[in-house]
């Protein structure tokens, strides 16, 4: 980091700290330094870095956990106000805007998926499986999104992912909390077996088929 001049400190401490966030010097989950720590490095006072800190914690970059320190809960103030308001939506809201994610993703991997991209769907498949046996609700809800992310990634469309990854916290939160998952964990279903055998025969119509009729299940269980 750099020292900032004696002018505006505060917003010339916050554009410093923002950028170690965005940069990835301090990743999510990271404990970033002291206050006192940070004081120096930037030359500025404490009061200042206080200030900064007390910001980029209103914007949801950083959390302050009481006797223990300052993480970064988030890198992309865009990211936040996207999970902010997904947590306000309604669960069938949410399913619609995954209408389009989802099919594009189902689409586009299976024309551009690599053998590396299936290894990933296998094994995310194979966890969605096993926890699915172990009757495990929440490993299969993290196996289930692990499953759609990888997806998304073998679309190769980078904009695509960041949206799906946007958007995933708040997908699988809103399906724990209206029970799709206990339901998806105790029934018998195959279409994802099914989806991924469409991606890995380059299927692109069938996959996108498959994804709708996944989607509609949900929505009939909501």
């Amino acid at each position: 980091m750099r020292q900032v001049g004696r002018t505006t400190l505060v917003d010339s401490a916050i554009r410093e700290l923002r950028e170690e966030i965005a940069s990835g010097v301090w990743p999510v989950g990271t404990k970033i330094p002291t206050e006192s720590r940070l004081a120096e490095a930037l030359g500025v006072s404490r009061l200042s870095v206080r200030e900064a800190v007390r910001v980029l914690v209103h914007a949801g970059l950083l959390t302050t956990r009481q006797g223990d320190g300052t993480y970064v809960t988030a890198t992309d103030e865009s990211e936040v106000a996207l999970k902010r308001r997904l947590d306000r939506a309604a669960t069938m809201d949410i399913i619609d805007v995954r209408r389009g994610l989802d099919l594009v993703a189902a689409r586009l991997a299976a024309e551009r998926r690599t053998p590396k991209d299936l290894d990933a769907l296998r094994e995310t498949l194979e966890r969605r499986t096993t926890a699915h046996r172990a009757i495990d609700l929440d490993a299969f809800a993290d196996a289930d999104l692990g499953f759609h992310l990888s997806i998304a990634a073998a679309s190769h469309n980078p904009v695509l992912l960041d949206l799906y990854r946007g958007m995933s916290e708040a997908v699988r939160d809103t399906l724990r909390r209206d029970h799709c998952m206990e339901r998806a964990v105790l029934g018998s279903d195959s279409s994802h077996q099914e989806l991924y055998e469409a991606i890995e025969a380059g299927d692109a119509a069938g996959a996108v088929k498959i994804a709708l009729a996944i989607l509609d299940e949900q929505e009939r269980d909501l």
